[in-house]
């Protein structure tokens, strides 16, 4: 898998004039690799997701999944929204089939990989519950179970994890490191928390705030199993204040940005 973003740029129009959202982003995720977009409100970072996803279009530049471009929604990209998206009359199970059921799977397939999804983000007993009856945590696993579940080539999640508390939030995040090594899926994940990127992250872009650009891509030179202590480390923390000085300096070039 290679998904590849060059010079991209997205402009929206306004009563005051053109709003550039986004301007020359240059990008690229491959195969296996957990990459995150880290930006302030106003770098454009969901914009830059949707725009990867297929659901709207760039003003110039073009985005690549292997070689082919990216024209609108497809199988090839799964989706993972800050809030649920859970259909409420489907119990678990039904909502993380519904994907495969768009795709013409037959039922007993889909049957068969949505239980298999389930165990994996360990949630198979409650494949007859509704949506009501968990809690956030659980929610944002069955998101990303119906997700996997279709086999995208990407996995692209908007700060999947910034609607839980801060206790549930951490779980969460360890959890995604387990799935992505389990499931050996590539993710493309937007996030405004420093400390969640650097704890996530192979790679990290840092966007500017409005227009967003790329400032720098950090690589993060952690071990690939990682847990909550691994916060506790001076590199850690070095990766955080770098990431944060960044961002500091383009707010204060630009204190209305925010």
């Amino acid at each position: 898998m290679h998904l590849q973003i060059d010079g991209l740029h997205k402009h929206f129009p306004t009563r005051e004039g053109t709003l550039v959202a986004l301007k020359d982003i240059n990008m690229h995720v491959e195969t296996g690799e957990l990459v995150c977009a880290v930006g302030a409100s106003g770098s454009g970072k969901s914009t830059l997701l949707r725009l990867v996803a297929g659901l709207d279009f760039p003003t110039s530049g073009n985005i690549t999944v292997d070689g082919v471009e990216v024209t609108g929604p497809g199988s090839d990209r799964g989706m993972v929204f800050q809030r649920y998206t859970l259909y409420p009359w489907m119990n678990v199970q039904k909502n993380v089939e519904f994907g495969l059921k768009l795709q013409g799977i037959p039922k007993n397939d889909r049957r068969e990989r949505a239980s298999y999804y389930l165990e994996v983000v360990g949630l198979s007993q409650f494949a007859k519950s509704f949506p009501k009856e968990l809690s956030g945590g659980m929610k944002q696993r069955v998101a990303i179970a119906r997700s996997l579940a279709t086999q995208p080539k990407i996995l692209l999640m908007d700060e999947p994890f910034g609607a839980l508390d801060i206790q549930t939030k951490e779980t969460m995040q360890q959890f995604l490191l387990e799935i992505w090594q389990r499931a050996k899926a590539t993710i493309l994940m937007i996030t405004h928390d420093v400390e969640e990127a650097v704890f996530l992250s192979q790679r990290i872009y840092v966007l500017s705030a409005r227009p967003g650009t790329i400032q720098q891509e950090l690589k993060i030179s952690l071990p690939a199993t990682r847990d909550y202590t691994i916060k506790r480390q001076m590199k850690f923390h070095n990766y955080v204040d770098e990431i944060m000085d960044l961002l500091r300096d383009k707010l204060t070039e630009f204190p209305l940005a925010v």
